[in-house]
């Protein structure tokens, strides 16, 4: 079965979106962006999600994961919960 593993920052405004991700494409870390910014609970983790199986995530997760390339930094993707940055770290 296919799986990816990925990492995300989870914002309110599609504004804020941008802004970290102008930040991380300059340099400044993933990870400490994650931490600093997301409201998501990975956030603490650097934003890691851990190994997911297409169907476990949100519909727009899936797509960008499963269909985009590997370490590539997406977004803004607009869901249900929010505004994030997505980056697939491995697939297999």
């Amino acid at each position: 079965m296919a799986w990816a593993t990925a990492r995300h920052i989870l914002v309110t405004t599609e504004a804020e979106c941008n802004e970290l991700k102008k930040q991380i494409e300059e340099g400044t870390s993933f990870a400490e962006v994650a931490a600093d910014h997301s409201q998501c609970p990975s956030g603490r983790k650097g934003g890691d999600l851990g190994r997911f199986s297409p169907g476990q995530m949100v519909p727009e997760f899936d797509k960008a994961v499963f269909n985009g390339d590997v370490g590539v930094l997406y977004g803004p993707i607009k869901t249900q919960f929010g505004y994030h940055l997505l980056e697939v770290t491995a697939r297999g």
